[in-house]
């Protein structure tokens, strides 16, 4: 199988270009050598089951896009407008679904064992941390995420508007994700942290990454609340790309570290809060929030902060880990 390990959204940004309003392929002859397409974790299944065509879930195909989760089919409307090349396309099959058993033994597995589809990241570390469906998942390590499964049946629109925060991913058993998906979660608050580590060098001062942490944080702890105001968008959102930082509300009162760090904090659980608010997830049966993530789990003012703006019980600890999630979900299945 001479399959084209690369994803579409990839070969889009590299080979295409817009003729007439449509995005068209400008290489076709690129395409021809190959004969299959599919993620690197569809080739090591396709390996391992020997399939001359790889099979994929309709979670990894929704990650490539031109996808109907509605129908399970691949947009071929658009795609062939474009000139892309149907036959590259593998079949989808549900999540959870068997693609094949193993063609030989392999790392003491033996010959004959069954192997699952290749599953969704994302979909899999929640699986691993969601344990009633009346739980939400709140995970804020590089960036935040916070998800709940919908119920039974739902379906989302056709057409969702760009300008949603919330999106709705292919979970399990033809269920869907709500996903508030954040790009700004630990990642700002290491970027504040390498920024004081940058002006302490300036200032002729040498000191460690990980002491500004501990430091920051304690110091966040002294502070019970600030009046200033830190938008934390510093790497825009996907719902709204050209959003920016901002500080706003300074007084001379609120310059102390400690303020700082307090609304920091505040901002960072404020934003992920105004894309999924808290009334919107009793709305939707929630009655407990999973705490994880590293930024969490190392930061005690976030976790301040997570229980100031989300009304529940919420339980820390749990970290997610998709691996898990992937070996419970086939179970299951």
């Amino acid at each position: 199988m001479r399959a084209l390990l690369a994803s579409l959204q990839t070969m889009r940004k590299r080979e295409t270009r817009e003729v007439d309003g449509h995005t068209g392929i400008v290489r076709p002859d690129l395409l021809q050598q190959y004969d299959a397409a599919g993620t690197i974790q569809d080739y090591v299944v396709s390996m391992l089951c020997g399939l001359q065509r790889p099979v994929m879930s309709g979670q990894n195909a929704t990650s490539w896009g031109y996808f109907n989760t509605r129908t399970k089919t691949w947009n071929t409307d658009i795609l062939e407008a474009c000139g892309f090349p149907l036959r590259l396309l593998p079949t989808v099959v549900d999540a959870g679904s068997i693609a094949g058993k193993t063609s030989y033994e392999w790392c003491g597995i033996s010959q004959g064992t069954e192997v699952g589809v290749a599953l969704g990241d994302f979909q899999c570390s929640v699986y691993s941390s969601l344990k009633e469906s009346t739980d939400a998942v709140l995970n804020i390590s590089t960036s935040a995420q916070l998800t709940f499964s919908m119920p039974e049946g739902f379906q989302p629109e056709d057409h969702p508007g760009p300008a949603e925060a919330v999106t709705y991913y292919p979970y399990f058993q033809d269920r869907y994700l709500a996903v508030a998906a954040s790009l700004n979660g630990g990642n700002v608050f290491a970027s504040f942290v390498t920024m004081l580590a940058q002006w302490t060098a300036e200032l002729g001062l040498e000191t460690s990454d990980s002491n500004i942490y501990s430091r920051v944080i304690s110091s966040a702890l002294s502070v019970s609340d600030a009046h200033l105001t830190i938008c934390p968008t510093l790497f825009g959102e996907r719902h709204s790309p050209d959003c920016r930082a901002s500080v706003t509300d300074l007084t001379s009162a609120d310059l102390s570290l400690g303020h700082v760090t307090r609304a920091l904090c505040r901002g960072i659980i404020h934003n992920i809060h105004s894309m999924l608010p808290s009334h919107r997830l009793r709305e939707s049966g929630i009655r407990r929030i999973i705490g994880s993530g590293s930024a969490l789990a190392r930061n005690s003012a976030l976790k301040q902060e997570v229980e100031k703006y989300f009304p529940f019980p919420i339980v820390y600890g749990n970290d997610v880990d998709a691996a898990v999630g992937a070996a419970v979900a086939m179970v299951h299945q």
